[in-house]
């Protein structure tokens, strides 16, 4: 909290535009509001500093502290932030020498934009008190705002005088020298940096950067050699060497450059994954051998053996490769590594689905939800795996856990694990049921387009309100008109309405949009050809949709008609 300045301080006020009765009223309010304050009454502070400020509008002091909360109350408007700065203004332009009410005062006008008055301000301190080292740097970045790089680096220069170089003064200056493409300027504050400390390999590792960027590369890996001689284990050295021997083409010290930061002890994990990620994206690029990646995982594993960054990168790596069994390795070391983070979780289990492991899945379902008892996120993962595996009571006894847990006000949450209840009384044929949760998902959340389309199907195959199914059905190819399954649905429904021609339609559509094939599209396409006379096109595909679901006995004689078709 800034400090307080003298209660009767006031701006000049003409003798009878403010009672000498009111002028001390005002101040005995201001008084009792500041008493509250310490008290953290902040209502009763606020309403004091209204009263107080009514009776005196001319107390600057007042004014100031009643400004200062318009611009810091919760979310503001702009007229009203702004009537807050102009009555601090007001205190500042009485007496610029309160040193704390200035300098806020100077830092709510940058922040609302004034810039060319906060540095008029900063420069008043500054000229107040010289000796204010704080005040000359937010000077300096107040000219850096405003693009005045010069004045800024003339204000650093100054603290410089007394506080001596530093890296982060330093860095400053070059910033703003690069911003001005003064190279001349940008060289010579590395060169002055070094001066004042010859034997420091930061400071050498700077100016070789400095030189790598103004494009004199000798330069550059004189001084970055002579800061791994300094100091051998600094990694930002290989960095900066292997960037230049990139830039050069020299591809063979390069790798060895990137190796020797990768082993470096210093630096950090997330650097080196930032490091191993951009080298892995070259060689993707230069179509080289996986061999060179791997033998970095591979020390760099043995190095930080319980680092999972590295353990995830890695096992990213494998799944681009569609090396799915090393790929779940990676990540099976990341869900022991933080095991209370859902996430990856779900991305291990989403690799046994890709591979067709569904028992593994299922069986690191368990040991996710012991560790995440009340992640809905993997509540709405999980159901769906035990769903596909047919394990129906235990996808609806997590289902009605992930309900239970959720917020009951997410009414989207609440349709779509609605929804998962209704498919799964669907494929348990408890049709009352099923009916009754597809009805709830969608008074939950009208738009949702899964419930339209699952509700749809429900009906089409049952044979019930085909009316109501087209009408959801439409509804969900407006919300998603080029997904194969919900054309599919549509095409479903005109062929139980035994409108042959615009099933077709859809289910031509359905499988052009199908980015693999499925046998229950392929096998509805089979029916709908079938009903239109198209008996050959049928059978095709009542094969087609057999090959990829060969347990079907229902596909198996569909596609015994092709013997009375060619009689």
């Amino acid at each position: 909290m800034v400090s307080l300045p003298s209660v009767m301080a006031r701006a000049s006020q003409s003798a009878d535009a403010v009672s000498d009765d009111n002028r001390r009223k005002a101040s005995y309010i201001f008084l009792e509001a500041l008493r509250q304050r310490e008290n953290d009454s902040i209502d009763a502070f606020y309403e004091l500093l209204q009263q107080a400020h009514k009776l005196d509008p001319d107390n600057s002091v007042v004014a100031y502290y009643l400004g200062f909360c318009y611009v810091t109350m919760n979310n503001p408007t702009r007229s009203l932030a702004e009537k807050g700065y102009e009555l601090m203004k007001k205190h500042f332009n009485a007496k610029p020498s309160d040193y704390d009410e200035s300098l806020v005062y100077a830092s709510v006008a940058g922040r609302l934009g004034h810039t060319v008055e906060a540095i008029d301000a900063l420069d008043t301190l500054v000229r107040l008190f010289p000796d204010k080292v704080e005040v000359r740097a937010m000077l300096a970045d107040a000219y850096a705002r405003n693009r005045q790089f010069r004045e800024a680096i003339a204000t650093y220069d100054t603290l410089e005088v007394s506080e001596g170089k530093s890296l982060a003064l330093s860095l400053r200056k070059i910033n703003f020298y690069m911003a001005l493409d003064d190279t001349v300027g940008t060289v010579g504050e590395g060169r002055e940096l070094l001066g004042s400390a010859p034997d420091n390999a930061t400071y050498n590792l700077l100016l070789g950067n400095i030189f790598m960027q103004v494009g004199q590369q000798d330069s550059a890996l004189r001084y970055i050699d002579r800061a791994q001689k300094l100091d051998p284990e600094n990694g930002m050295t290989y960095l900066t060497k292997a960037q230049i021997y990139y830039n050069d083409g020299d591809s063979a010290n390069y790798d060895k450059q990137i190796y020797q930061a990768l082993m470096s002890k210093d630096l950090d994990v997330e650097n080196k994954v930032a490091v191993l990620t951009d080298y892995i994206k070259q060689l993707f690029a230069e179509r080289d051998s996986s061999q060179r990646i791997e033998t970095l995982f591979n020390a760099l594993i043995a190095m930080h053996p319980h680092e999972k960054e590295i353990h995830d990168l890695y096992g990213d790596y494998f799944f681009t490769q569609k090396e799915y069994g090393k790929a779940v390795e990676q990540l099976g070391y990341v869900a022991d590594i933080d095991p209370s983070n859902a996430r990856n979780w779900i991305r291990l289990m989403t690799l046994y689905i890709i591979t067709d492991d569904y028992p593994k899945a299922i069986e690191t379902s368990k040991k996710a939800i012991e560790y995440n008892p009340d992640s809905i996120e993997l509540y709405q993962f999980i159901a769906p795996v035990y769903f596909e595996s047919k394990r129906y009571d235990e996808a609806l006894s997590i289902y009605n856990k992930a309900i239970e847990i959720s917020d009951s006000t997410d009414y989207m949450l609440q349709s779509s694990l609605m929804c998962g209840i209704a498919d799964v009384y669907s494929s348990l044929n408890d049709t009352t049921l099923a009916y009754q949760s597809y009805e709830k998902a969608l008074e939950l959340y009208p738009g949702n387009e899964l419930a339209m389309n699952n509700f749809a199907y429900f009906l089409a195959v049952r044979n019930m309100e085909l009316d109501r199914a087209e009408r959801l059905s439409a509804a969900a190819v407006k919300e998603d008109p080029d997904s194969p399954t919900i054309l599919d649905t549509y095409a479903w429904v005109f062929f139980r309405k035994k409108e042959y021609k615009l099933a077709l339609a859809y289910i031509e559509k359905a499988v052009e949009n199908s980015e693999e094939d499925s046998a229950e599209i392929l096998e509805h396409y089979g029916d709908i050809l079938f009903m239109n006379g198209r008996f050959d096109e049928a059978v095709e595909n009542w094969e087609k949709a057999l090959a990829l679901s060969p347990d079907s006995e229902i596909l198996k004689k569909k596609v015994k008609y092709k013997t009375y078709f060619n009689e």
